[in-house]
């Protein structure tokens, strides 16, 4: 017959340090292997456990973040949405104004006196209408907004150059046109068709007689430069100053003649004396403007 197994065992002998009897502690080797996987599997566990609680802390702490960051986020698509509306409430404001101006414009054009450069057009599309409160307007729609938005400026901004071309010019037409009187007294002979003093025959005259003491300063109506300054038939001694634009004025029966060929001149400036030179039944000053040498009222231009 076979011999019997014999049941592996491990004793544990404990000794006290007080002269107690020492004890023995038989442990089946069994047991022990159990007791040590079991341990095994509880740490394991314990190792499991503890490193999904640390995951659960990085996540609730990476989702405090998000929820800052998304906080704020909506705190600056807020901002953003109140500022796009400022700003479409400001180029509403600008596009009215464009308006006003282009209305000003075109009542202030006076063919009469050819200030009109041509009106200016205004541009077909609508401007875009002002923004409801900030808070309906969704993040998704923001882009879109943003870019309405920039072209609406892009066409303001082209539209205000425009409009600041044509008062540039309008500027430097007014300051060329005759709107000044060029010296003071009594006009004795208008524009238009009258009685000849010498041959007593209707005939045109080409501007106004302005009776006034010789030696009266005559001044230039508007800015210039002198074309012609010298004697001519019966204008006597006259002076003819280039306003730009096509418009001359001339001065015929002058006494003095106080500038010269090429000679720029400013509104007010004192270029001439009146007197009684050439073909003249006394002291006077003959005053013409004339428009691509055609000669027109000078009343149209005087604004005084």
């Amino acid at each position: 017959m076979p011999a019997p197994q014999r049941t592996q065992q491990y004793t544990v002998i404990v000794v006290s340090d007080h002269s107690q009897a020492v004890r023995k502690f038989r442990l089946l080797r069994r047991s022990v292997t159990n007791g040590a996987a079991a341990l095994g599997a509880l740490a394991l566990v314990g190792l499991i456990t503890g490193g999904h609680y640390f995951s659960l802390l990085g996540v609730g702490s990476e989702n405090r973040v998000l929820k800052e960051e998304n906080a704020q986020l909506r705190s600056q698509v807020l901002l953003v949405q109140e500022k796009v509306a400022h700003i479409s409430a400001t180029l509403d404001r600008v596009e009215r104004f464009d308006a006003k101006l282009r209305t000003a414009v075109t009542q202030l054009q006076d063919p009469e006196r050819n200030l009109a450069i041509g009106p200016v057009g205004k541009p077909d599309e609508p401007g875009i209408p002002g923004p409801g409160p900030a808070a309906q307007e969704n993040l998704s729609a923001l882009p879109s907004r943003l870019a309405t938005l920039e072209t609406e400026a892009s066409r303001q901004e082209s539209s205000l150059r425009e409009l600041q071309e044509y008062f540039d010019d309008q500027k430097s037409l007014l300051a060329s046109t005759p709107s000044l009187w060029p010296t003071r007294g009594w006009v004795t002979s208008d524009f238009g068709v009258r009685l000849d003093p010498y041959s007593a025959e209707r005939l045109m005259h080409h501007g106004l007689d302005i009776a006034t003491p010789r030696g009266q300063a005559i001044y230039a109506p508007s800015d210039g430069t002198v074309v012609f300054s010298g004697t001519e038939g019966g204008y006597g001694k006259v002076l003819v100053i280039d306003h730009g634009y096509g418009v001359k004025t001339r001065y015929g029966h002058l006494s003095e003649i106080f500038v010269k060929l090429g000679n720029q001149v400013k509104r007010g400036a004192r270029v001439a004396a009146v007197g009684n030179t050439g073909r003249s039944t006394g002291p006077h000053l003959h005053y013409e403007v004339r428009v691509n040498g055609i000669p027109e009222n000078p009343r149209k231009f005087i604004l005084e």
